[in-house]
């Protein structure tokens, strides 16, 4: 045994041209980042999901520009359409020239056709009066912006006035005004306060639901 040879450890050179090369490529591996030193781990994996992330970091990116928009806002902003509808012998003729001479200051003799008057500085009405038509029920129903739905109180609600408010819920339901006619017909007050009560609680349902 104790003439045995015992091989010598390899010493790896400390000096020399061979140990600097080996030391200033050691080095250079250092000073790389992992992407450098191993570029295919860093690689796209997933080509959708990539896809993806590049087209809402593209729409996050566009919703920051500020495009200008054409202002289409009319200097004159448009007259709001109030409608007249209820059943014949009503006095839709009647309202129709009380509301002209309440803002023109002058009688309206003969209705022939929408009238349109100055409200206010910036407001202007159109006044439609409609007839027991059902085209043109339709048409008030769509076009109009508040509607005046009178009711003789004297007789009830009649046949037109289910009729517009069905055509209503069909082609969209405008604000509504239910007002009451012929009131000066009732002698009693407490008849009168009891139909007034009946007729709204009636026209509430028909409306509201």
């Amino acid at each position: 045994m104790e003439g045995e040879d015992h091989k010598k450890v390899h010493r790896k050179r400390q000096a020399g041209p061979k140990a600097e090369k080996k030391k200033s490529k050691k080095d250079h591996q250092q000073d790389l980042t992992p992407q450098q030193r191993n570029p295919r781990a860093f690689s796209i994996q997933h080509a959708r999901k990539t896809a993806k992330i590049v087209q809402r970091s593209q729409d996050l990116k566009t919703k920051k520009h500020h495009i200008p928009l054409v202002d289409r806002t009319p200097v004159e902003p448009p007259p709001v359409v109030v409608a007249i509808v209820g059943p014949p012998k009503v006095g839709k003729t009647t309202l129709f020239q009380c509301i002209v001479k309440n803002y023109a200051k002058q009688r309206l003799a003969n209705v022939q056709g929408p009238v349109t008057v100055v409200a206010g500085k910036n407001r202007r009405l159109t006044i439609v009066e409609c007839n027991n038509d059902i085209n043109a029920m339709i048409d008030v129903a769509k076009v109009a912006d508040l509607v005046l739905l009178l009711v003789d109180a004297s007789f009830g609600f009649e046949m037109e006035t289910f009729e517009f408010l069905n055509i209503c819920q069909v082609h969209g339901f405008p604000r509504i005004m239910g007002v009451l006619t012929h009131l000066d017909s009732f002698k009693d007050n407490k008849k009168m306060r009891k139909t007034k009560k009946r007729l709204k609680h009636r026209f509430w349902t028909e409306v509201y639901q």
